[in-house]
């Protein structure tokens, strides 16, 4: 990856080695490369896209799909997006996720994940989670209003038909074959 901030979003797209694991993201004018998953990050994103798919038809979630939200490129940690938004072509996804999840990693900028999630939400993201397992809580953007902090039987919420998961039970897919 070209490591300048020459660079405007359409150049950076045409980078050979921007979907290289880990997948490099433009945020903020810049690329920055996402950290290595942990275990714990990994089964957390794992499960939860299983748990999500397997509540409903509707809305399909989906790891680590490029965004393109001019002027920045997310790859958040999980899309969740209707069904009909990610149509049959392969590529990245035209436009903010309907709801993203971001899986704080240990030593990962939180002010980096919160911007990304800021963007998306000046860009029609209608709820978006921070989930830091080291602290237990889950950090809430629903539209317009300021994050509210969710922790242990606090239910969160969802999009459309999905049911409601407490905090706890997202907490409990860091563990090996764990899904509520």
């Amino acid at each position: 990856m070209t490591q300048t901030s020459t660079l405007s979003l359409a150049e950076f797209l045409t980078q050979s080695d921007i979907e290289s694991s880990p997948a490099w993201e433009w945020l903020l004018s810049r690329p920055i490369q996402k950290p290595m998953p942990t275990l714990f990050h990994s089964r957390l994103q794992r499960h939860l896209v299983n748990w999500i798919n397997a509540q409903t038809r509707s809305w399909e979630a989906v790891q680590e799909l490029r965004c393109i939200v001019p002027p920045d490129s997310p790859v958040p940690d999980i899309v969740v997006v209707p069904c009909h938004r990610l149509g049959a072509t392969d590529g990245p996804l035209q436009g903010a996720p309907d709801w993203l999840i971001e899986i704080r990693s240990p030593g990962q900028n939180t002010l980096d994940l919160q911007a990304k999630i800021l963007h998306c939400l000046r860009h029609e993201t209608q709820l978006a989670w921070l989930i830091d397992w080291e602290r237990q809580q889950v950090w809430v953007w629903a539209g317009g209003d300021l994050p509210h902090i969710y922790t242990a039987a606090d239910a969160l919420p969802t999009l459309g038909d999905l049911p409601t998961i407490t905090v706890a039970e997202v907490m409990q897919m860091t563990a090996q074959g764990k899904i509520p």
